[in-house]
């Protein structure tokens, strides 16, 4: 099996699996201008969103990082951001702009819509044309960033399609890859468990005090208990009758062997090399994927049970079952299939081979199913109220 892919290589070195040209807003006031450009030049993607007015301290930090982080994203081109006000647009432009990539900004106030949207279109025109010459050129699968997600699990989840990923997980590790895995709520019953995992004994310290400070808030704001919510009902009718059960069932994704170098903070570049990582996230499947590749990784791999349509608009997302029912009922939304484990068709390193194929295979070109059916949910995460 080959184990490199053709990708394009950034202005900072780092190597993407797609080419696309953004249209960015800074905040909920300058969506109708950039979805305006994006109308307007073809080959380009707008990213609408309903922050990024009055946030403050951490909240506002963390939209800025995963504004930032989006457009830096090696898969990203090129970008335009538009902002209501010039000085927090400036900031997200100035912040892109360390990678070296072409990034402009427009700020709508003492401008207006129409003016923005022309001299945006001309920004953005020249940069579609000029990213359309960019070509992908070979490189290994140590410059390949992955992260992982689960999402309405059920039985077939923990049994057979998070191994699948955790075997690609460790198989990718050992060839030097560098890999993000999440969901902290969702890990709450196995975190001790989990710990284990880490690297160090202060990369163990500090995952658990990461998931204990979120469990904290969590207790802290709840009305009742988590029905509903965690888990789901969809995971509570596809078997799962507690966290305890969900949580053992998604750690199956971090494989046997690979061992987490560090934590990470929403939306955070990884920084000690290649490697496994935990990233502090919601268990939310938009808000999840959207704060990974604000950190850089290029494809995300999505198992689920009961079916789940997520997206993202510039990382490809793999969808992975195991579920037979999901396979037959949602076959347009799967990627790949691996109920045969459940029926002793196949072996788990069979299936994670063919899981490492399909990602390579993405990583040089091929659509998602998401893709295809034009998912490109791209959802903020925000802490708390705004001022």
């Amino acid at each position: 099996m080959s184990k490199s892919f053709w990708g394009y290589r950034r202005e900072n070195g780092r190597v993407g699996v797609r080419n696309h040209v953004i249209i960015l807003p800074l905040d909920d006031l300058s969506n109708a201008a950039s979805e305006a450009v994006a109308h307007a030049i073809k080959g380009t993607l707008a990213l609408p969103h309903p922050y990024g007015r009055l946030q403050f301290g951490a909240d506002l930090a963390l939209h800025f990082r995963t504004l930032i982080g989006t457009g830096a994203n090696p898969n990203v081109a090129a970008v335009v951001v538009i902002g209501i006000e010039p000085g927090w647009t400036q900031r997200v432009v100035d912040g892109i702009a360390k990678t070296g990539k072409p990034v402009a900004g427009f700020s709508i106030e003492g401008n207006g819509d129409i003016a923005t949207i022309a001299a945006a279109s001309r920004a953005a025109k020249d940069f579609v044309q000029w990213a359309s010459e960019k070509r992908r050129e070979q490189t290994g699968i140590e410059e390949l960033w992955v992260s992982v997600k689960c999402g309405e699990s059920d039985t077939t989840s923990g049994l057979a399609a998070n191994p699948t990923v955790g075997d690609f997980l460790d198989k990718v590790d050992a060839l030097g890859a560098t890999t993000c895995f999440g969901e902290t709520s969702e890990l709450t019953g196995a975190e001790q468990v989990c710990a284990t995992r880490a690297a160090t004994p202060e990369v163990a310290a500090k995952f658990l005090a990461t998931w204990g400070a979120y469990n904290d808030f969590i207790l802290a704001n709840k009305t009742d208990d988590l029905s509903e919510s965690q888990p789901t009902k969809g995971n509570i009718e596809g078997g799962l009758s507690t966290i305890e059960e969900k949580a053992f069932g998604n750690f199956q994704k971090i494989g046997k062997n690979a061992r987490f170098i560090d934590v990470l903070e929403p939306a955070e570049p990884p920084a000690k090399g290649p490697g496994l990582y935990f990233m502090d996230t919601s268990s939310a499947a938009a808000e999840c994927v959207t704060l990974q590749a604000a950190a850089g990784f290029a494809v995300h791999l999505f198992p689920t049970g009961q079916g789940n349509v997520i997206g993202n608009p510039i990382v490809p997302v793999v969808k992975i079952t195991a579920n037979p029912r999901t396979v037959r009922t949602m076959a347009e939304h799967i990627d790949h299939d691996v109920s045969g484990l459940l029926r002793r068709e196949l072996s788990l390193d069979q299936a994670g081979d063919q899981l490492l194929d399909l990602t390579l295979r993405t990583a040089n070109g091929r659509l998602t199913a998401a893709e295809a059916l034009g998912h490109r949910e791209f959802v903020l995460t925000k802490l708390y109220r705004s001022a």
